[in-house]
């Protein structure tokens, strides 16, 4: 039994959100605020419903809060069936799958159908208003704004003989005020089970049955439970908090509630009742003046006020007071657990946690563990380095692969289980890209200011399966693991071609926020949260990835323009086949000859069938700029910008070193630093003006990398002494803005 999917309703971020789970393992990832903590605090506040988890006024999501207040402040009182129509509160849906053969005895009242091919249940919680609350709402609230606004005359009666300046006014309050006051009187919880339509694959909210007075509510505990981690840790290396030493007396108490270390918990029984006689012997010595001295005082009858000292050790507060984490240096010296460092602390920590929560989930002796056992370990990352945050993931699954140990065998190996689901929430894209389980990723993404949506990357697989492009997604699962990772965490993504963009880009970038000013609210290219991604000239792979995540994304390319022409045998001559035919091939040259390009990347986006060459270089800037519904398309407001060389100076560029050449300025700068520039060779053709900047990149440079080097070395600290080709310059700075 598992659960399929979780819906939530008007909870925080999460408006109108859905996620799908995992049998095990899944991994929840987004950028800060995208919900992941709302995630865990909705399951929280509905499944472990208590006195100390409430839901508030704050929990409620701003968009729906708006349309509340209209609700409530309207004119026209809605009836009874129009109100109905409407979502009224905050809901939660399990959707609850079983397979044939599984235990179905907590579940079987839950059922809405009895067909043998329908599987699944609808748990829903909800903190919603009833339709007699609603109308008293609107009661209550016009009474409040009535007695806001009499206050309001009231202040001004009593300022109007003061001078204007000296005036006080009162603001009335809010309707937020009001609702905050007053929400838990309105709203109110309730438990249902829901049909699911299977022609339709939807949950029939039309079709319930309510458990608010029903047996069947007391037992959703057995049904499912849900336990989690906090990223809000109690981890400390102070001396005088023992956070590991003190976890061992939770362990051991959950422990004693099982029948599966019984052996154990009777030998440590014995020797603890075999301490007591001891001590007790030990006691009586020590304490023997005092007992005397009291039975002096005497009472009504003799020996009636004599007392004696024994020793009555209680197991869990032994550990608790008496237990002390170590750990071992590589010489064999031992150390308090407040010596190691936080990261170290953080994982033991979790791992103890994991332990306790895990027997919690077990039960005691005589109890079955409920049907669902979800565990949510939020950001394990806080306080560990890379290479721990790759230990815990590689381990995580195998830690928790035998789920609850029902049964073992003589030899302690576990022959009966049960699973338990578990998801984790991160910010790590080292955790990501160690993920043995890739496809159990989920991507929160921010649609709008208070709408998030849930994306599973098995969806994205789907996409370029669907289309024929399995080996592009193997391509991007394995760049993605071995590279680029952070890409699911960043704000905006640049998309570049190799070395000399990577290595000048940050130069590039530094450049453009000294010299052009920021517009209002702007912050400067280098404090975004941009990541850069190495494509070569096959960003097109990666547009399935850009639509799938929604990121405000550059592609820096190059024009490769081409031409056809003969294949030259090392003397000139034309080379043929064997047929003596005359062969021909594409040959890169300059974008004045050019019949075509060779770039995948643009002849995805504007294939040769649709644009012609000459058309693609008449494009403006804004008619480079894509956004994708379907498929993509040329939209101003796009979100996706490709950018390639443009005429500069009269002049068309196929590359960046031919477009950087072509600036005079640049020129110079080669030529002043001359003897600094170890990337480039014949720079002889740098001084004769008959060699065109094309001619300069083919025959000049060296090594690509160096030559961004030596840039960078030859920098002047306000990296004035050269120019950015003005099609890169245009990219980052449409890509600097919102």
């Amino acid at each position: 039994m598992k659960i399929e999917s979780i819906y939530i309703n008007n909870f925080r971020l999460l408006k109108d959100f859905k996620i799908d789970l995992e049998k095990s393992l899944s991994l929840v990832l987004g950028k800060n605020n995208t919900g992941k903590t709302s995630l865990l605090t909705c399951l929280d506040k509905f499944i472990n419903n208590s006195d100390k988890k409430k839901i508030v006024a704050e929990d409620f999501n701003l968009d729906y809060k708006k349309e509340i207040e209209e609700l409530i402040f309207s004119t026209n009182e809605l009836d009874e069936e129009d109100f109905n129509k409407a979502i009224h509160g905050i809901k939660l849906r399990l959707v609850i799958s079983y397979d044939e053969g599984e235990n179905t005895c907590n579940i079987s009242d839950l059922m809405m159908d009895l067909d043998p091919n329908h599987n699944k249940i609808i748990l829903g919680y909800e903190y919603y208003l009833n339709y007699d609350e609603y109308k008293e709402f609107r009661k209550e609230y016009k009474s409040f704004i009535l007695a806001e606004n009499q206050k309001v005359k009231e202040y001004e009666e009593k300022e109007k003989d003061k001078p204007e300046e000296e005036r006080k006014k009162y603001i009335p309050k809010t309707f937020d005020y009001f609702f905050k006051l007053n929400a838990e009187k309105f709203f109110k919880y309730r438990w249902k089970s829901i049909n699911y339509n299977y022609e339709h694959s939807i949950i029939d909210e039309s079709n319930f049955n309510d458990l608010e007075q029903s047996k069947i509510k007391s037992n959703l505990s057995n049904i499912i439970n849900f336990k989690y981690i906090s990223a809000k840790r109690s981890v400390t290396n102070k001396e005088n908090e023992k956070t590991l030493s003190t976890q061992t007396s939770d362990i051991y108490e959950r422990s004693e509630k099982n029948d599966e270390d019984e052996k154990k918990i009777d030998e440590f029984k014995s020797v603890i009742e075999d301490t007591d006689e001891i001590l007790g012997n030990v006691y009586e010595a020590l304490f023997s003046d005092i007992t005397k001295k009291v039975s002096l005082f005497g009472g009504i009858r003799k020996d009636e006020s004599i007392i004696k000292v024994i020793s009555t050790l209680q197991r869990k507060e032994l550990l608790k007071g008496n237990t002390t984490v170590i750990y071992k240096h590589s010489n064999d010296s031992e150390f308090p657990e407040h010596y190691n460092g936080l990261g170290y602390m953080n994982l033991i920590s979790m791992i103890f946690e994991i332990e306790i929560l895990v027997s919690e989930f077990k039960r005691g002796k005589d109890e079955n563990p409920a049907d669902i056992n979800l565990l949510f370990i939020e950001e394990p990352e806080a306080h560990t380095h890379p290479q721990m945050q790759y230990v815990f993931i590689k381990n995580i699954t195998e830690l928790l692969k035998d789920g609850i140990t029902l049964q073992k065998d003589v030899n302690g190996k576990t022959i009966k289980s049960q699973q338990i689901q578990y998801i984790i929430s991160t910010h790590s894209s080292h955790i990501v890209a160690n993920c043995q389980e890739f496809n159990s990723i989920k991507y929160l993404k921010k649609e709008s200011q208070n709408d998030i949506k849930a994306k599973n990357l098995k969806d994205l697989e789907k996409e370029y399966v669907d289309v024929g492009e399995e080996k592009n997604y193997r391509f991007l699962k394995q760049y993605l693991t071995l590279n680029r990772a952070e890409l699911f965490f960043a704000d905006k993504a640049i998309f570049i071609e190799g070395d000399t963009e990577r290595i000048l880009l940050p130069a590039m970038m530094k450049k453009l926020d000294l010299e052009v000013e920021l517009d209002i609210n702007e912050l400067p290219l280098l404090s975004q949260n941009i990541s850069v991604i190495e494509v070569g000239n096959y960003a097109n792979i990666f547009e399935k990835l850009i639509s799938f995540v929604g990121l405000k994304s550059l592609i820096i390319t190059d024009l490769d323009s081409v031409k056809k022409d003969f294949v030259r045998n090392s003397d000139g001559s034309i080379k043929k086949t064997r047929k003596d035919k005359e062969r021909k091939s594409d040959f890169s040259c300059r974008v004045s000859e050019a019949e075509k390009t060779s770039n995948p990347t643009l002849l995805f986006f504007y294939p040769p069938d649709s644009t012609s060459f000459q058309n693609l270089l008449q494009k403006s800037f804004k008619e480079k700029r894509f956004s994708k519904e379907q498929i993509w398309q040329e939209q101003a407001d796009g979100y996706l910008q490709i950018i390639i060389q443009t005429e500069e100076e009269g002049y068309c560029a196929r590359s960046f070193e031919d477009s950087f050449f072509h600036l005079a300025q640049n020129k110079n700068f080669i030529k002043d630093n001359r003897s600094k520039f170890n990337g480039l060779k014949n720079l002889k053709y740098f001084y004769d003006d008959s060699k065109d900047a094309y001619f300069l990149a083919e025959k000049c440079v060296d090594s690509k990398g160096s030559f961004a080097i030596d840039v960078l070395r030859c920098n002047n600290e306000t990296y004035s002494n050269w120019q950015i080709p003005a099609y890169i310059k245009e990219g980052l700075l449409w890509l600097r803005k919102d």
